[in-house]
């Protein structure tokens, strides 16, 4: 008997959920009802698609996006984000949830490291 495993994509619910466990993490919608934004100290570092949840922007290292580019068809340059530091992941369902959430995580820590010293302790994040 063949026994199969139909993968369902991460949901806007599931991500949502991911991105509150990361310390000081506000959420808005300054761009309209269309998109969510997240943020660590004010600054961005995820925006979603709310009605649908078909992509989410994050930041990335530049090395890294060459990368996750060549390999994963679904991640692409930022829409309407600067191509070098962010990538468009589509969620179709062929980037591993796991894939997705360490990526959220690395987007947060880079935007959490770029806080400035001030900022981090208001925020209560390591230094």
């Amino acid at each position: 008997m063949t026994s199969f495993f139909i993968f369902s994509p991460m949901d806007l619910e599931a991500f949502r959920a991911y991105c509150f466990t990361l310390p000081a993490v506000t959420e808005g919608m300054p761009f309209g009802d269309e998109v969510l934004v997240f943020k660590v100290g004010g600054k961005i570092f995820a925006l979603a698609d709310i009605d649908i949840f078909a992509s989410v922007n994050l930041k990335c290292d530049p090395e890294r996006t060459i990368d996750l580019r060549e390999r994963y068809p679904a991640i692409i340059p930022g829409y309407h984000m600067n191509k070098v530091h962010w990538n468009t992941l589509n969620m179709d369902g062929t980037i591993p949830d796991k894939l997705i959430l360490e990526l959220a995580r690395h987007s947060y820590e880079l935007i959490a490291r770029s806080l400035s010293k001030k900022h981090r302790a208001e925020y209560g994040l390591k230094n």
